[in-house]
């Protein structure tokens, strides 16, 4: 049974999903675990708090409900840090103050814009926004590896003008073999992220290509989510993920507790 460990809940500023509601989709859909990983994206565009999370009541909240559904679920505390070099020391603080079972890291903002909005791609070419994402990432690597695995390698191509329509593996090989390189040296994963299905696009983020890559490379660490935001979306296209796994080279998935790897077998 594979485990959902990318989700969000009415801690994270774009959801408003009680967690109860999360913990029991993935019950009704049969998973393995689930680990909640509500958002803290700091110095976001224009001052805003929409991403700021309260981290005591959280966490707090997390640890109750995994020993409510102990004998039903298990539940992992997580956390999707929205990363950019400077917030390196103040995220370093910040984990070594809670029991975080896992931590994703996750491009957000590129020098200072959120590539949801337009205004990111006005005036400049899809691609050269997109490679400044893909840029920013292996900058971000760089300045921190406080994190597990990195979310969504490619959450740029959810928003672009274009989308994924002109977008591939090959055109950015380049960056994103820096990037792949970057993490496996580090010690660090990525996820096969399904949302991507959600948004219409016909592949998971990052595409099957860059999954591959990974492998390819030496990559062993790679986790499940389906990045949900509502109890409708939790586990969404699972069904897709064991045979996309596989055809990359992978036998197991993995699973994160307190900080550790755990590779479970593919169903």
């Amino acid at each position: 049974m594979l485990w959902d460990t990318h989700m969000h809940s009415a801690f994270s500023g774009d959801s408003d999903a009680p967690q109860d509601a999360m913990i029991n989709a993935a019950i009704e859909k049969g998973l393995g675990g689930i680990c909640f990983t509500d958002h803290l994206d700091m110095d976001y565009p224009g001052g805003l708090e929409l991403f700021l999370l309260d981290l005591p009541a959280y966490t707090a909240s997390v640890l109750a409900q995994k020993e409510r559904y102990r004998d039903r679920i298990p539940v992992r505390l997580g956390l999707e840090l929205g990363l950019q070099p400077q917030l390196s020391e103040v995220y370093t603080d910040i984990l070594a103050q809670y029991p975080f079972d896992f931590v994703i890291g996750s491009s957000h903002v590129v020098h200072g814009m959120d590539p949801y909005y337009a205004e990111f791609y006005e005036g400049r070419s899809e691609e050269e926004c997109y490679l400044e994402y893909f840029e920013s990432i292996a900058e971000n690597i760089r300045a921190f590896d406080g994190f597990d695995v990195y979310g969504h390698i490619d959450y740029v191509v959810r928003y672009g003008p274009n989308r994924n329509k002109y977008y591939s593996y090959t055109k950015y090989a380049d960056v994103i073999d820096e990037i792949l390189k970057l993490l496996i040296e580090k010690g660090k994963g990525i996820e096969i992220n399904t949302g991507g299905f959600k948004y219409g696009l016909g592949h998971p983020n990052p595409t099957e290509e860059i999954i591959a890559r990974y492998r390819e490379l030496g990559g062993e660490i790679i986790t499940v989510g389906a990045d949900a935001h509502a109890p409708e979306h939790v586990a969404y296209d699972f069904g897709k993920v064991p045979s996309i796994l596989k055809k990359a080279g992978f036998r197991y998935f993995t699973v994160f507790k307190e900080r550790k790897p755990e590779f479970l077998k593919l169903p």
